[in-house]
């Protein structure tokens, strides 16, 4: 079962993106605490790949409800990443959807709690690797923009993009929002 969620999740956090996780939980999507959804206990549909801050973040009851279920319904359909200075902003599509509310409410959580000692290291720790990925990805794509015919800098970008790849809605959406500067890249952040 663990190798199978490793594999369906790409060895990512489902709600940070953090990749290869050295303190992995199988979560549940939709709580068995206090007897709800007790049903969905071993619902396979029900068990995420995530990190423990993430687990620990999401076990807040405000989520009960559920959020988006990213294998059901892509969230980079309806929610907008990006890293603005020091912050994540998330920003949803429909402002009466409580689901996509929750969601982008959640993943801001994970990048910027700080009401213990502890929750405070953890969010530092996602906020400073989100920023050097996303520093990676910046020189990257200078690089690209000064010689866009090198295929070697072009696969490099390709795999940045990919799905798989650390926080890769925040560089996915930064990429659809400057289609404009990169329509060359659109092909690799199609919905």
């Amino acid at each position: 079962m663990i190798e199978r969620l490793i594999k369906d999740f790409n060895n990512k956090c489902y709600i940070c993106e953090m990749k290869e996780l050295q303190d992995a939980n199988v979560e549940h999507l939709l709580p068995h605490k206090n007897g709800t959804y007790l049903e969905r206990k071993f619902d396979w549909e029900n068990l995420f790949w995530s990190c423990s801050h993430c687990n620990s973040v999401k076990n807040n009851g405000k989520y009960d409800n559920g959020i988006i279920d990213c294998c059901k319904e892509d969230p980079e359909k309806v929610l907008s990443f990006a890293l603005v200075s020091d912050n994540v902003i998330i920003t949803i599509r429909d402002a009466d959807d409580e689901i996509q509310k929750k969601t982008a409410l959640l993943v801001t959580e994970v990048f910027s709690l700080k009401n213990t000692g502890m929750r405070t290291y953890r969010s530092d720790k996602r906020l400073k690797l989100l920023q050097r990925e996303m520093n990676i990805f910046y020189k990257q794509l200078e690089k690209f923009h000064s010689h866009p015919e090198s295929k070697v800098i072009k696969r490099t970008m390709e795999s940045l993009l990919r799905r798989e790849s650390a926080f890769a809605a925040f560089k996915r959406c930064y990429v659809r929002e400057h289609a404009n500067v990169y329509p060359e890249l659109q092909k690799y952040v199609l919905l």
